[in-house]
Formats: structure tokens, sequence, C-alpha cells
């Protein structure tokens, strides 16, 4: 079994970011990036584009009722954000981001005081919207210190996708690891989930896993360690895949959590915050620009842990 953080093949590349605190420093480094908030009057979107602002990671467009937008940001006292931000006034925020996102105006979509389907409609359309051929996925990420030391590892996918064929899996994979490779992790190890190690076609999830660790070996995902099927445990906990005897280099150490459904995603994803105590960040990818779509409970510094990968990943 290899050595957890000797493998200078897997970090190769940007240096690997462990932490949220690091994530940030390094969306300084390469930002600002020009962050569109769509309906933005709106207290969630606009306490983030604050912060992202004042970090110098973004340089912020607010778009919709510029009446609305200048109240909203005054009663929450962010007259600095209204000083430099460009408004943008219109009666279809959705699909004004989008177009200025075609034309190369905006790097970075957050989602305002709007539902999530409402963007992503405009994302979506066939004609006027952001398609890239890809599947969009949700990637999470959270600090994870089960190991003994603290590193970023990413959960996908708990936001958009039902319930994906291995088609789909495989693109969500895909996805993960190019959000982990920007982030400074050359050969992510992904862990693809189940409730248990064993292949049975009565649990369709090992099925794909299998699958999925065959398409690694063959050389079908690129440069990855791709494992499963694998329960929670011997994904995250060395001692747990030793006790059960997987010998896999990845096993106990995944960089990702690749799971079955949305069910399970929202779950562990809402788990590591709130039984787990973590911060979190999340991007939507495989249109032409990062999307964000934080919720009314997340805080502020995940709201801004998310425009940091979202930078980063945009500068990829």
């Amino acid at each position: 079994m290899e050595t957890v953080g000797t493998d200078s093949k897997r970090f190769a590349g940007p240096k690997l970011v462990h932490s949220f605190e690091e994530l940030r420093e390094r969306a300084r480094s390469v930002g600002p990036l020009r962050v569109a908030v769509v309906v933005a009057d709106d207290e969630v979107a606009l306490t983030a584009a604050e912060g992202a602002q004042s970090l110098g990671i973004a340089e912020v467009v607010l778009i919709g009722n510029e009446g609305n937008i200048r109240s909203k940001a005054s009663q929450l006292g962010f007259d600095a954000l209204l000083a430099k931000a460009t408004i943008i006034e219109s009666a279809d925020p959705s699909a004004a981001a989008v177009q200025m996102a075609r034309r190369g105006e905006v790097d970075i979509l957050l989602k305002g005081h709007l539902r999530t389907d409402e963007l992503l409609s405009a994302v979506l359309h066939k004609e006027t919207g952001l398609r890239t051929g890809r599947v969009l996925s949700d990637v999470l990420l959270y600090e994870d210190t089960l190991s003994g030391q603290r590193r970023l590892v990413a959960l996908t996918d708990g936001g958009l996708n039902v319930l994906p064929d291995l088609d789909k899996k495989r693109e969500i994979l895909l996805n993960a690891v190019e959000v982990l490779r920007s982030i400074g992790m050359s050969r992510p190890r992904i862990a693809v989930m189940s409730a248990t190690e064993v292949v049975s076609s009565s649990l369709p999830s090992t099925v794909d896993a299998k699958a999925l660790v065959d398409m690694g070996l063959a050389g079908d995902l690129g440069d990855v360690d791709v494992f499963g099927p694998v329960a929670l445990d011997c994904a995250l906990l060395r001692s747990a895949a030793e006790a059960k005897g997987i010998k896999h280099a990845a096993a106990g150490f995944a960089d990702c959590l690749l799971v079955p459904n949305i069910e399970a995603g929202n779950l562990l994803g809402k788990s590591v915050k709130y039984l787990g105590g973590s911060q979190c960040a999340h991007v939507v990818v495989g249109a032409k620009v990062p999307i964000l779509i934080p919720s009314r409970v997340e805080s502020a510094d995940d709201k801004v842990n998310a425009i940091a990968l979202g930078v980063i990943y945009a500068k990829r």
C-alpha cells in the first residue's frame, strides 16, 4: 500500500490545495474573475459577492432590477460592493447572464433570487444556452481530517443528476477529476460508492462500480485511480479498509466519493456539513462557464469558498 501524501506523480503540476484557507489564497493568486449574480436582489448571493470582492477574487456584475438590487445591498450595508460592481438592468436576468457568458463578458454565474431550475433552464437552452455536449454535475468539496491530516475531499453528484446510468456516472466522474486537477491533484483517487464491496446484480450500484473500475484499468478515464464498489468507511478510513482486507492503494484515502444517486449525495453532503462541521464549496461544471447554486442555508464562508472554487476551476 502506497504512503499517503508522498506520490509525486499524483501531486505533479500546481501545488495541491489542502484547505479552504489555501483555496481562497489560490483564488486570489489567479483572480479576480467576473462573477455575474443572476437576480441579484438576494441576501445570500450579495453576501457571497461582497465577501469575494473584498478578498480580491471577484469583479461583481449584478443582474436584475437595479432599484431592488440597490435597495437590498444598502439594507445589508454593502456600499463598497455597490461602488465597485457593475449593475445590469434586465427583465430576464437568466437569459442576460447566459448571453454575457456566451460573449465572454462574464466568467462565472452565481444564482441569486431565483430557483436553480430557472437558471439552469437558460443555461441548457439548445440554441442560446451554455451547452458543451457534456453532462452537468455538481462537485462539492469538504475538509476531511479522518486520516490525521486536513485535506479537501470531493463528493459528486448530490445536486443535479437524480439517478444517473453508467454513461452519466462516467461523465460525472470525469467532471470531478477536472475539478480536482484544478486544485493540484494530477492523479485523483475516485471511490465509487455503494453499501458493500461485493459486486451483486441485486445492487445495481455495485455493477456500475465494477464497470467504472474496468474503464479506469483500461485507461479510458485518464490518469486516475478508480476503486469500488466501496462503502463509506473503507473509502475514507485506512483502518477499515485494512480490516476488510482491501488492498487497493486508494482504499481508505479517497479524494472523491462518487455516489450512486442524488439522495445519497444530498444526504452525505449535508452530513459532512451539519454533522461533521466542515465548511463546504461546490460548483456545477460541464457548461461553458462554472455555475454556482448556493442554498439559502449555506454559511457566508461556504458561499465565498464556492466563488473561490469557481475562480480556480475557470482558470484551469
